[in-house]
């Protein structure tokens, strides 16, 4: 076994005891009677939906007009065009926030840090009614103004965090070559602030992708909002629950995807304990003993 696999081993059970033949045993009769109670609930769910008829053609055959996949194809594509404004915006809003946080000058901070407390405390829902209604906005603007609001002020926070944690002396030896504190801010700090938070970024966006689904309160055109007009369908017998079936696992797959790109990107910014440059071999020690080739 080579050093860094047991390294590696070291690592992952210094927390915890290796389990015994018993406790191995015992271990593989819990998964074992979990996955049954799994499968058991799964059966009923299954029992339930074939016995209130929800597999029935009625309530199927909606989906398999052309209209109907063009209203849920059209309901996608806003749901992704105010998730791709309202991502947007609040990175740009969440950069400004922080700086202000971060500022020297008080007033700045405070005018910063009073509307980050605000828009972070106030439910989303909230926000985009009083902009809809209120203001008198069009449903993609006050949608994608309210997600950007919230999000915008929550990400302010990731950023100042990130900001904060990067080592003290990063930020004194920027400041002893003579560089000003804008370039110390764009060169040093934020750069490394912003890969070691992308993870909680990322994930900050999935809230945003699943928040669009508001956008049908204000009667925006998006996702859910297509599919509510599909399952009240007195025509094709109320499908609601297939109409579920049908928008829960794309809203599912698209915030696990996002999920994993956070996953992947937390993955990459891990760093080895061994200090070797990325790609390169470790070096060899006998390589630099004097009289060696």
């Amino acid at each position: 076994m080579t050093a860094h696999a047991l390294h590696g081993d070291l690592e992952s059970t210094a927390l915890y005891d290796i389990p015994g033949p018993r406790a191995r045993r015992r271990h593989l009769y819990y998964g074992i009677g979990s996955t049954v109670l799994l499968l058991l609930l799964a059966g009923w769910l299954l029992y339930l939906l074939f016995d209130t008829e929800q597999f029935t053609a009625a309530k199927w055959s909606p989906f398999t007009y052309a209209g109907i996949q063009e209203l849920l194809l059209r309901g996608l594509g806003n749901t992704l065009k105010a998730f791709a404004y309202a991502s947007v915006l609040s990175l740009l809003l969440g950069a400004v926030l922080a700086t202000g946080r971060l500022s020297v000058h008080r007033p700045v901070r405070w005018l910063a840090t009073l509307c980050v407390e605000f828009f972070r405390a106030m439910p989303v829902l909230v926000m985009i009614f009083f902009i809809f209604v209120a203001l008198k906005v069009q449903p993609l603007p006050a949608l994608v103004a309210g997600l950007t609001l919230y999000n915008g002020s929550v990400l302010a926070e990731v950023f100042r965090t990130g900001v904060n944690a990067v080592e003290r002396g990063q930020r004194e030896a920027a400041y002893a070559l003579g560089m000003r504190k804008t370039q110390v801010m764009s060169y040093v700090l934020a750069p490394q602030a912003v890969r070691a938070m992308l993870p909680t970024i990322i994930s900050q966006l999935v809230v945003a992708l699943k928040d669009t689904s508001l956008g049908y309160l204000i009667t925006y055109e998006e996702f859910l909002h297509a599919g509510k007009l599909i399952a009240s369908n007195l025509d094709y017998d109320l499908p609601f629950i297939p109409v579920v079936m049908i928008i829960s696992p794309i809203y599912i797959g698209m915030c696990m995807l996002l999920s994993w790109f956070a996953t992947w990107v937390a993955r990459r910014q891990r760093r080895n304990p061994q200090t070797q440059g990325a790609g390169e071999p470790p070096a060899d020690p006998a390589a630099m003993l004097p009289g060696t080739v």
